[in-house]
């Protein structure tokens, strides 16, 4: 007989009775807030084309690193799971079967976000009432197959059905983003924005970054063969992305290393650069300087500044080589803060009219040093746990690290920074959730009378990434 599937109203919330209550009275006037989505990874595609979702493999496996890490991490290879190659070759096409391979190994989610993510979206989306087990795999995939044939379950539909603001894409400064210009031109009210990503002409390590480059001064229609020539395409790419909406920028470097070189030195480095001449070193260096560049751009043109370090990205060579790059390899490592933003906030750390939000992957950083910078400079705020620690556990830990330095207000409320577009509601329910459960322990220790707390609440929830991301 199968097992049922059913979402405890006091999820995540204290288990201390009296604690608990105060959390439920937080979290009801919050919990159906709209959703700014100000940073993730959805395809804009999906809503300027509106076409349905080809299969449940295809929408919640295929390209979901959150999930098919777990499997590969048991033998299950990316092939057999249906995960693109880099070459094209064939893998498994089969999406029935790929379900069914979920089925089985749906027990190596316990205790984990995406177990609690998925069980969201099976249970509220799609209302199914039984667990996902291998006797159950055919009836989970009938109805949602079923379902996702259906206008109701069009990317434009639940995006209006989950109560989406706002949400933003990520694309390259080579991007032409015709799909956010499909979106406008569409006429639907639907609010999706792009943010800048210029890693691919930014990092000289980055694959292709000769030939991206290239690209970069065609598509700005600058003369990048100078260093000044190069700034001047950034420039006119931020000012293109800004037409189509974007509110920010989004680096993600190795480290969170700046520089502020002089003149001279910046020409004859970017020099190197383009010559593709440059040391590991150097194209550190080099990356350092353009987020002080891009700080300053910043400055100038009002977008905000994400800084998303402190990845070994592809770790497993033999995967990237076969299936390319976010698939499910990229290790966190350690990231210092205090001595590699220096010369940036040296620069413009003072500035008021700048936001530069700070991520990270290095949780013993939290009280040692992000809290006290974001809790000192203007310009600094911290943005919410990140990938690996994108769960309760990393939320509560970064609540009680950060709070008693930076307070609340130097924080950015919750991004969910996804691909999976169906895990958005249930991501910032968790975050809502576990910050009500937070406040409802400061309530319960009088450290915060319970009218402050409600308007914590909604800080978190919503106001300050409105506020934060300028939208």
């Amino acid at each position: 007989m199968a097992k049922s599937l059913r979402l405890h109203p006091d999820r995540l919330f204290p288990a201390d009775e009296r604690t608990r209550a105060i959390a439920r009275a937080l979290y009801e006037p919050i919990r159906d807030l709209p959703i700014i989505s100000p940073h993730g990874h959805t395809d804009p595609a999906w809503f300027a084309y509106d076409e349905p979702f080809a299969d449940p493999a295809q929408l919640l496996i295929v390209p979901d690193h959150y999930v098919f890490r777990m499997l590969y991490s048991q033998g299950i290879g990316l092939d057999t799971l249906g995960v693109p190659t880099v070459d094209g070759s064939a893998t498994a096409g089969d999406p029935r079967a790929i379900w069914r391979l979920l089925a089985e190994h749906y027990h190596l989610f316990r205790g984990t976000p995406s177990r609690a993510w998925l069980d969201w979206v099976f249970a509220e989306i799609f209302g199914i009432e039984v667990r996902l087990e291998p006797a159950t795999a055919d009836h989970y995939y009938d109805v949602i197959d079923a379902a996702l044939k259906t206008p109701a379950f069009r990317p434009r539909a639940l995006f209006e059905r989950f109560n989406i603001e706002a949400i933003a894409t990520t694309e390259s400064p080579i991007d032409p983003l015709e799909h956010h210009r499909a979106i406008r031109d569409s006429g639907w009210a639907g609010r999706v924005i792009t943010a800048y990503r210029p890693d691919p002409v930014m990092d000289p390590e980055n694959p292709g970054f000769a030939d991206n480059l290239i690209r970069f001064g065609e598509i700005a229609r600058e003369d990048v063969s100078t260093y000044a020539g190069y700034l001047r395409a950034h420039q006119n790419r931020r000012a293109y992305f800004r037409e189509a909406g974007a509110t920010s920028t989004d680096h993600g470097h190795p480290s969170a290393r700046t520089a502020n070189l002089g003149h001279a030195d910046a020409e004859a480095l970017y020099a190197k650069v383009r010559a593709g001449a440059v040391t590991p070193a150097e194209a550190e260096l080099f990356r350092a300087q353009m987020l002080t560049e891009m700080a300053r751009m910043s400055l100038d043109d009002g977008m905000v500044m994400q800084i998303h370090p402190g990845v070994h990205r592809s770790h497993n060579p033999a995967l990237a080589a076969r299936f390319g790059r976010d698939k499910g390899a990229d290790i966190p490592i350690p990231t210092g803060y205090v001595e590699a933003l220096k010369p940036l906030l040296d620069a413009y750390g003072n500035e008021r009219d700048l936001t530069i939000i700070l991520f990270t992957l290095d949780e013993t950083s939290y009280a040692r040093e992000l809290a006290p910078l974001a809790g000192h400079y203007p310009a600094l705020r911290l943005g919410p746990p990140w990938w690996f620690h994108d769960s309760p556990e990393g939320m509560r830990r970064f609540r009680e690290q950060v709070t008693e330095t930076a307070g609340f207000y130097n924080t950015v409320g919750f991004n969910d920074d996804t691909r999976a577009f169906l895990s958005i509601p249930a991501r910032h329910d968790v975050a809502r959730r576990m910050d009500c459960a937070f406040l409802a322990r400061l309530v319960a220790e009088h450290r915060l009378e319970e009218d402050e707390a409600h308007e914590v609440a909604r800080a978190l929830a919503y106001d300050l990434v409105k506020k934060a991301y300028r939208l």
